[in-house]
């Protein structure tokens, strides 16, 4: 286990430590500003004089152009530095707000990311304002944010949960990283488009990897002729040769041309991710799941940001070609030609790897993401799984999206016989928040990130839930014919290979009493007997008579309120058995409604 830092501390201290630089940086700025002004002015007086005094040479003017072109360089290496610095700030900045539970609405909703009609997303906050996704996303790319968005959605086979959280424990206390990856990430974000990029790097070879043998035999024809027009003064068989290259480049132009045309933009966006890649390879790891990633960056004896620059080189020699003095020269090698076959040669050899490389740094990305909520929150644990199921046991479980000076905790422990919690309970008093906390807590372990608990113990499980059902216009459907569309697509999840958690909010409320209790109690018994463990929360306390019906794998608990000096307060704390009085007619009546 890495040793636990003080996080608000050491976010304190480097916020501190990067405000000092970027002030420093400023004031370097307005030096530079100044000093450049006044070489320029030397420069001025320097060729006034030179023009009106012949004693002063005018090569006295390459030393103020020589010092304001070393200015210029420096300048910009101090500006470039400031920029940095100021990111790092908002980088800090927006880790102390996480701290202090201000992050609501100033970090990644992910909305975009939320997949339609999922089994649970929705139903627990996963994605949108003040959403699981929006505290925990840092990734700046947008390969990062989909693989965490994936592993929220998609619970992690029990290897790689292991796999992940060896590395997230890894990465806990790796800050420097954490903070580069940010800083580059967004220059990535900005200047790559990962779809377009893994077109280029797939798509079928417009020209064979090597050149034919025309394009070597034309050039060396055009060197001897050239030569031999010089030694004997006769010209003709070298421009036979220059007009049957102008031939054969008229009719390859049209491939050269979709070649280098296609390259422009991937080369830019590789070489932004180059920066990010190289900050990678850098790194040195223990784990098993952080090595393979930084092996991924290694193909073909060569490491992925130097592939990247032996693209770039190519396309510079491609540019080369557009130079007035170089460009006669270019033309007789056939030099284009030659250029367009290499950067094919490269596409064929590493183009498979650019999707690699995209996954790697998501997913580099992603694990850093928990890495970070897991050092802001070092009392949290990383769960432990059992092999054998169906089985949640937690102790002292709170929810991540609550600030801990406000989060009550709940113990729920669910297996061994025990399927169902049945929860009753007034309004307000904290039933569908117990349910949320529940599911995002097993969310995060399925995840391989640390939960909001004192002990998490569970089997791997499906997830699903019924918090949240809408109505749909377009579709003609209503909340409660939404909910049943839910309820179905849990009963057929339970008879996957995994036990499902099922979290049902308020069971069939949409429909009457009597039709509500015989279906609630056919559901219940049937998730019961598929294997299926989880929590229901009910209104209508005719429902709780079901328990009776479970034979032992169900049981009664409940949230309760009391009113002091005509105000209601809640504990939210679980308590067993069945509630005795609700809360609906006090909260009328304090409303002021006429009851």
């Amino acid at each position: 286990m890495s040793s636990k830092l003080d996080p608000k501390k050491e976010y304190g201290d480097r916020l501190r430590q990067r405000r000092d630089k970027a002030a420093r940086c400023a004031k370097g700025d307005s030096r530079f500003a100044n000093a450049r002004l006044l070489v320029f002015a030397v420069l001025l007086a320097l060729m006034l004089a030179a023009y009106f005094y012949p004693q002063v040479s005018w090569a006295w003017l390459w030393v103020p152009v020589l010092v304001f072109v070393g200015l210029m360089v420096a300048h910009g290496r101090l500006l470039r530095e400031k920029e940095r610095c100021e990111s790092a700030i908002d980088h800090y900045e927006a880790a102390l707000a996480r701290l202090d539970g201000r992050w609501v609405g100033h970090g990644k909703p992910g909305a975009d990311l939320a997949p339609p009609d999922h089994l649970y997303a929705n139903d627990l906050d996963l994605f949108g304002p003040g959403s699981l996704f929006e505290l925990l996303c840092m990734a700046k790319t947008r390969e990062g944010e989909r693989a965490l968005a994936a592993w929220l959605c998609d619970p992690a086979p029990l290897e790689t949960i292991h796999a992940r959280q060896e590395a997230v424990e890894e990465l806990r206390n790796r800050l420097d990283l954490r903070e580069d990856l940010a800083l580059l990430g967004g220059h990535v974000r900005k200047g790559v488009e990962p779809h377009a990029l893994r077109n280029w790097s797939s798509a079928p070879a417009v020209l064979s990897p090597r050149p034919p043998v025309t394009a070597w035999l034309l050039p060396a024809a055009a060197v001897i002729t050239l030569g031999f027009l010089i030694k004997t003064g006769i010209g003709a068989p070298f421009f036979i040769v220059l007009a049957i290259e102008l031939v054969y480049s008229r009719l390859h132009k049209k491939r050269l041309h979709e070649v280098m045309e296609s390259v422009q933009e991937p080369s830019r966006e590789l070489r932004v991710l180059a920066e990010a890649l190289h900050r990678l390879e850098q790194e040195h790891f223990t784990t098993s799941l952080l090595a393979g990633l930084r092996n991924t960056l290694r193909q073909e004896g060569r490491e992925a940001s130097r592939a990247i620059a032996r693209l770039d080189r190519l396309t510079d020699l491609h540019e080369m070609q557009h130079n007035i003095i170089f460009g006669p020269i270019a033309f007789v090698l056939l030099w284009g030609e030659h250029v367009a076959h290499a950067i094919e040669r490269w596409r064929l050899r590493f183009g498979r790897h650019v999707p690699e490389w995209l996954d790697a740094l998501g997913e580099l990305e992603a694990l850093c993401s928990l890495s970070a909520y897991a050092f802001e929150h070092p009392n949290d644990p990383f769960p432990e799984f059992a092999e054998t199921g169906p089985r949640y046991e937690g102790k002292g479980l709170g929810h991540p999206l609550l600030p801990e000076s406000t989060c009550v905790r709940n113990d729920v422990r669910l297996g061994e016989g025990l399927q169902l919690m049945l929860i009753s309970g007034s309004n307000m008093s904290g039933k569908s928040t117990l349910l949320r906390t529940v599911g995002v807590n097993a969310v995060l372990a399925h995840a391989g990130a640390p939960v909001r608990a004192e002990r998490l113990t569970l089997s791997p499980l499906q997830l699903g839930a019924s918090l949240r059902t809408q109505d749909s216009l377009w579709q003609g459907t209503s909340r409660f014919y939404a909910e049943l569309l839910r309820l179905k697509q849990m009963i057929e999840a339970a008879q996957g290979p995994s036990p499902l958690l099922f979290l049902l909010d308020e069971l069939l409320h949409g429909t009457n009493s009597h039709d509500r209790r015989i279906g609630a109690d056919a559901l219940l018994k049937a998730l019961v007997e598929s294997g299926a463990i989880g929590l229901a929360t009910t209104h209508d306390l005719a429902v709780t008579h079901v328990v009776d019906r479970l034979d032992g794998h169900a049981t009664n608990v409940h949230f309760t309120d009391k009113l002091v000096n005509e105000k209601l307060e809640f504990d939210y704390k679980l308590k067993p058995g069945v509630v005795t009085e609700g809360n609906a007619l006090k909260l009328m009546r304090n409303l002021g409604l006429p009851i």
